[in-house]
């Protein structure tokens, strides 16, 4: 018999609770206090109180998911994206207990989630990286010395960071000495560790990443690209696929790159090599992300897959339904909008009751939801509400779809950024597919 733990909540919960049901898979979940009437906690075959409403009493409380899983015999974890799903330590633990952790090996998770280490192993496997400085206990006056050296502007990063947290923008050498302090306590209060490197910032950037698979039999595919490039924060919330103004010689290093980061480590089940590329097209490895992306389902979309299902198999060492790279197609178009429970202007989150939320239906349209009406989007989590996907033919269809959709969604109870992503889809920046990073920043007048 199999079981599975979910050690998530909300839309990515009940996005495995799904396939787990496609697949027979009888399913454990977890909430917390403040979550009791999300419908994932419904869906599942048992749901487990796990503690109060903050992630550290109970999303992250490692030694209480590892008793409720034990009580229920379950025989694998799955940790979905953020919260533990990057945590070495935990999947070390689930490994421990005897269970199988549903993702890459620990030790590949600790060497990809510090960036230094991360850096330096793509360097040893001839993957190029954004020029940049590293170093275990880099003091402010090497942070100046070596920032001078790469030329700024430069960003300064966490080397555990994640999701925009933990980086800035530094325009010269009196930015550097302003921010490094602060870094190093907002890295240490957020990912437990003060390290910091350098990266030269790469002006009118691309944020492209490449969907890998590592196979039971040590086989890496790649799955296309997604351009993340709509961002706010440094926080993505517009992503599609095929990537728009891209070149296919661009796209085949992309792909080349990717294969061979994902080599260099062993890798094994879903993962994600994300890239900045330069206005020449040139790609440099940014991080690797160990776990399900956000975004996956766009890539779902155009290739018929279900992720879910292929990192269920894999951690089974079951066969998957592709054999060869060239057995993986993609086929149309797909657009992902974040929905995020939050001003359009601001971001500044908006918790609250959903009064109403309505999306459309039909062919092309995809909905991934935590939430149902008279839900509360409350301020512990991330307040993202729905990842509202559009697929359709072409890019152009795509986009006319998308625009026609979003007069049909109706949210109310709480501010959204739906009128952000109308303003981005009318834009003749998003239009023309030759958008950066700084996009957003740009329609929005700052």
């Amino acid at each position: 018999m199999r079981k599975i733990l979910v050690a998530n909540r909300g839309e990515i919960a009940l996005r495995i609770i799904k396939t787990c049901k496609k697949m027979n898979i009888e399913t454990v979940a977890i909430y917390s206090e403040a979550d009791q009437e999300l419908p994932y906690v419904k869906e599942a075959d048992t749901a487990k109180l796990i503690g109060p409403p903050p992630v550290a009493q109970s999303y992250l409380h490692i030694d209480r998911l590892l008793e409720i899983a034990a009580e229920e015999k379950a025989d694998a974890i799955h940790p979905g994206y953020g919260l533990l799903s990057e945590n070495a330590e935990f999947a070390e633990r689930v490994e421990g207990q005897g269970l199988i952790f549903i993702g890459p090996a620990s030790s590949v998770m600790r060497k990809m989630g510090d960036k230094i280490e991360a850096r330096k192993t793509m360097v040893e496997a001839g993957v190029p990286v954004v020029p940049g400085y590293e170093s275990e206990n880099m003091t402010i006056e090497e942070a100046c010395r070596e920032a001078g050296k790469i030329g700024y502007p430069v960003m300064l990063k966490a080397s555990s960071g994640g999701g925009g947290v933990g980086m800035v923008l530094c325009e010269n050498e009196q930015a550097l000495t302003q921010h490094f302090e602060p870094t190093i306590k907002r890295s240490q209060t957020y990912f437990g560790s003060g390290k910091l490197f350098i990266e030269k910032y790469i002006p009118n950037a691309r944020h492209i990443e490449v969907q890998i698979f590592g196979n039971a039999k040590g086989e890496v595919f790649h799955l296309f690209e997604r351009n993340c490039s709509i961002q706010r924060r440094n926080q993505k919330v517009i992503e599609e696929s095929p990537s728009p103004s891209l070149s296919e010689p661009a796209k085949e290093k992309l792909y080349h790159l990717a294969i061979q980061a994902a080599k260099a480590v062993g890798y094994k089940n879903a993962g994600t090599i994300e890239c900045i590329l330069d206005i020449d097209e040139n790609p440099y490895f940014l991080e690797m992300n160990t776990r399900l992306q956000v975004e996956h389902p766009v890539t779902e979309q155009v290739t018929g897959y279900d992720l879910v299902e292929w990192q269920i198999k894999t951690a089974f060492d079951e066969d998957l339904p592709v054999k060869v790279q060239e057995d993986i197609e993609s086929s149309g178009h797909s657009i992902e909008f974040r929905i995020y429970a939050e001003d359009p202007k601001t971001f500044y989150p908006s918790p609250g009751t959903l009064q109403e939320i309505q999306f459309p239906e039909g062919e092309g349209i995809r909905v991934d939801t935590g939430y149902e009406e008279q839900n509360k989007v409350t301020p512990y989590y991330d307040p993202m509400i729905a990842k509202f996907i559009v697929t359709a033919a072409s890019r152009q269809a795509c986009i006319k779809a998308a625009r026609q959709a979003f007069d049909s969604v109706k949210i109310e109870g709480v501010k959204t950024n739906i009128p952000l992503h109308k303003i981005v889809l009318d834009s003749a920046e998003f239009m023309d597919g030759k958008y950066h990073t700084q996009t957003l920043m740009k329609i929005k007048g700052e």
